[in-house]
């Protein structure tokens, strides 16, 4: 091939690969153009074979490693459909670094250099660690059920029950499924017309006090045989404290609907979290890996540093448990957040674990205003927050949210982040605030995957 010719569909060449993406494709380069590689890694030589050649960009598919990298590992995965796990064939110490890279490149992205960004914080555990996940149900032409993962870029679901970042008794529960939904041949969700009624598997599972929380997600009001469900699931899995069906029969690719009608038992659970006894129903924000979840909340409650008279808010406060692991060390706690079932289990969760000092609020974030001047109403009082804890989803901050928590003047907000693009960009915007970081620590809440939590602390400056 000339130099300086264009790579064409199907065409073979060889390359180094340089970096890789957090979906998991390595990249290379051919005049100057870049090239997307599934399954390799840095420091891969590969023989590829150019399956779309775009204006600015090719994607290539793997024929031969002439080379493989010395960061290579065995894969963690013999699941070789499934691509949920971005880094499955990189060894776990290099795959810190390359989170690491990651919350780098989207501060240099937003010109804050001089940000350090310390070494990510390995996860207490590598498998088993998930304790929540979503299994969409499909049905192949042989009439068999497919449980897993919806494969990249698409709604087919490919099988993975037996998924390692799992606990072993998610795939238990979900092969018993798959045989009661088998032997009573339970019709499963078309999209294309919106008949069958099987829709998703939602598994919830406390780490500290077992108690999994089985949520059959249904286009429909009712399933079939349901006190035959019952009597097989909690006969064989003691662990299910409430079985649930959630209804959503809207055409939508949102996974849950609003409405849950209880079949059995409670309609949540009970764990334990950073000291912190916690109700957590299906709907609440709760974090995914415990080990690494206490961790974060052992850094945000350093970084708050709170004084017993303080005023701490807790926005996007969920079930109450990052704001309750804290309380005790303020004067008060006020937490503000949309899913109005989450805001009761932590007015529950405050009084079971005897918090007198904490309130709560349902309120979109976004409107933050208007949830404090309700409960400086209800309080009979103004409230000016000293610290400001937000965790916000991966879309980060409203940019009207941040210049009102700066307009409230807190000394500190300590900002937990799940994604780092948002958190550069938001950290940039707090800046022209009036509010500075040095530092930006990551935390691997999801092994093996291209996703990586972040902490930092941001202080008003002295001037402002």
């Amino acid at each position: 091939m000339k130099k300086g010719e264009r790579l064409s569909k199907n065409d073979v060449i060889t390359i180094n690969i340089e970096d890789i993406t957090n979906l998991g494709f390595g990249v290379g380069k051919h005049e100057g153009a870049v090239i997307f590689v599934k399954d390799t890694v840095v420091g891969d030589t590969a023989e590829v074979k150019i399956i779309k050649a775009a204006s600015s960009y090719y994607v290539g598919k793997l024929l031969s490693l002439k080379k493989a990298s010395s960061i290579r590992c065995a894969d963690r995965c013999d699941n070789t459909r499934c691509s949920s796990c971005a880094y499955r064939r990189i060894r776990y110490d290099e795959e810190l670094k390359i989170k690491e890279n990651i919350i780098r490149s989207a501060f240099l992205k937003e010109g804050l250099s001089d940000v350090e960004v310390l070494p990510t914080v390995p996860s207490p555990a590598i498998t088993g660690y998930r304790n929540k996940a979503q299994y969409p149900i499909a049905r192949t032409h042989d009439g068999e059920y497919v449980i897993g993962f919806y494969a990249p870029k698409s709604h087919n679901v490919c099988e993975a029950a037996a998924c390692p970042m799992t606990p072993p008794i998610f795939t238990r529960i979900l092969e018993a499924l798959r045989s009661f939904f088998k032997s009573h041949g339970i019709s499963v969700y078309n999209e294309s017309d919106g008949s069958g009624l099987l829709r998703h598997v939602y598994l919830r599972r406390g780490e500290v006090s077992g108690e999994v929380l089985l949520t059959i997600v249904i286009n429909g009001r009712k399933i079939p045989n349901s006190d035959e469900l019952i009597e097989n699931m909690t006969r064989s899995f003691p662990e299910i404290c409430g079985i649930l069906l959630n209804v959503n029969e809207n055409d939508t690719n949102i996974i849950l609907g609003n409405e849950y009608i209880s079949l059995f038992g409670r309609d949540y659970i009970f764990d334990t979290l950073a000291g912190v006894r916690l109700k957590i129903t299906a709907p609440s924000f709760y974090q995914i890996n415990h080990g690494t979840a206490t961790l974060i909340y052992e850094e945000a409650r350093r970084l708050a540093a709170l004084e017993k008279s303080d005023t701490l808010l807790d926005i996007y406060c969920g079930a109450g448990s990052i704001g309750l692991s804290m309380a005790n060390d303020a004067g008060e706690l006020i937490g503000i957040e949309i899913v109005d079932s989450a805001v009761e289990c932590a007015r529950y969760n405050a009084e079971l674990c005897g918090i007198n000092n904490a309130k709560f609020y349902t309120g979109d974030a976004k409107n933050t205003e208007a949830m404090l001047d309700r409960a400086e109403l209800s309080l009979g009082r103004k409230i000016r927050p000293d610290v400001i804890i937000l965790d916000p989803p991966r879309a980060g901050c409203d940019e009207a949210l941040l210049s009102y928590v700066a307009s409230l003047s807190p000394r500190r907000v300590v900002y937990i982040s799940c994604n780092p693009s948002t958190l550069a960009r938001d950290v940039k915007k707090m800046r022209e605030l009036g509010y500075d970081t040095n530092v930006v620590k990551g935390y691997d809440m999801f092994p093996g995957t291209g996703h990586v939590e972040s902490v930092v602390c941001l202080t008003r400056r002295l001037d402002n």
